[in-house]
């Protein structure tokens, strides 16, 4: 759908049109009315670290393919709705996803130094702890049984789940050195998957806030988005796997012909 075409600004690094807050709480907000109707869509913090994956993925993986995989449902065509609630919502939907993978692409695309830059990638996580640990005490305490993920662990598991769904993607190259760079970005990665177990002592959206994330916590997260960039890198250099074409073995020359005309292969298919 052209709706969901990555742009050639995205692919180029030049400055693209990044979702405002308001933008992702509209993109939120259409995730919770398909979780009304599939308690199985993800959140959106889940959808980014996919996205991350696909973009960092070594074959480009087309919406048609990877919709279904993240969402449980095939992305509806032009002017119709399917399980979204509305055609409105459903082109609402593409648009804002589209401009954000085309943000994830220029952030990648871009050569930086610190992860501080105003054009680097940033990932759209959420301090779940640190939001819950301001709410009032009675809303607190109604909360307390809930486990409530750590700070990036949701992106990390979106991450990984694309990985998971296409292992011959993130296969190994044959090149060692290539193959310990694969191996050492991936776990960055799936260290952010764990709790977060040490002692909290940042706030990461509120300097005034009560610590919420341990200072171990916040040099994974930076290693995790390091990594998409060296993932990223290293599949552009290796660029999609090339298919081996194994040709079917050709019957002997004395052997039936495979027409099944009763003669020998030399005397048919084989002259």
């Amino acid at each position: 759908m052209s709706t969901l075409t990555p742009s050639a600004d995205a692919a180029s690094g030049a400055p693209v049109d990044a979702l405002t807050p308001d933008e992702f709480d509209a993109i939120d907000a259409i995730l919770d009315d398909l979780r009304s109707r599939n308690d199985e869509t993800p959140q959106w913090e889940f959808c980014e670290g996919f996205m991350a994956a696909l973009v960092c993925c070594r074959r480009p993986i087309a919406p048609a393919e990877y919709f279904p995989v993240l969402l449980d449902m095939e992305m509806p065509a032009d002017g119709e709705a399917g399980d979204f609630s509305s055609v409105e919502q459903a082109r609402q939907f593409q648009a804002l996803w589209t401009r954000r993978w085309n943000d994830v692409v220029r952030g990648l695309n871009t050569e930086v130094q610190s992860l501080d830059e105003d054009n680097a990638y940033h990932p759209e996580v959420m301090d779940v702890r640190g939001a819950v640990a301001v709410l009032p005490e009675e809303e607190r305490a109604a909360m307390a049984d809930q486990a409530l993920p750590s700070f990036a662990q949701v992106w990390a598991l979106g991450f990984m789940f694309a990985v998971e769904s296409w292992p011959e993607e993130w296969a190994a190259p044959r090149d060692k050195e290539a193959e310990k760079w694969l191996d050492a970005s991936l776990q960055s990665i799936v260290a952010l998957t764990e709790d977060d177990t040490d002692e909290a002592t940042l706030s990461v959206f509120d300097d005034d806030g009560p610590p919420s994330v341990s200072q171990q916590r916040i040099n994974a997260f930076a290693d995790g988005v390091w990594a998409t960039y060296d993932l990223r890198e290293l599949w552009r250099n290796f660029g999609p796997r090339v298919e081996t074409v194994r040709k079917e073995a050709e019957p002997g020359r004395n052997d039936p012909c495979h027409c099944g005309s009763g003669k020998k292969y030399k005397k048919c298919h084989g002259a």
